[in-house]
């Protein structure tokens, strides 16, 4: 979908998820995220000799991300309870810089 500014909406997840489905799914989304920042920055230090800064800090911030979940995890299993999780993403077009 498409607002007025040309930013489009997508929903990633959508549902109740026993907390081991969460954990699959939140865990598999962060494992992606961090090992495409990886391999970014390691063929980054081959062609160029040096580390890509925003990628590097990001993985940092994902995995503090990751350990703050696996805890919400372990408390909403040992609660019994389920996760509601919602994730959309927006899209903008933006023009290329350098």
């Amino acid at each position: 979908m498409t607002d007025k500014t040309g930013k489009q909406q997508y929903c990633l997840i959508d549902g109740v998820f026993l907390p081991e489905e969460a954990r699959q799914v939140l865990m598999t989304l962060i494992h992606d995220k961090i090992s495409f920042h990886q391999r970014n920055d390691w063929s980054r230090r081959e062609r160029l000799g040096d580390t890509d800064p925003p990628g590097t800090s990001r993985i940092d911030q994902l995995m503090a991300t990751r350990e703050v979940l696996k805890a919400l995890l372990v408390d909403a299993e040992g609660l019994g309870m389920n996760l509601l999780i919602n994730c959309e993403i927006d899209i903008s077009l933006v023009p290329r810089q350098g």
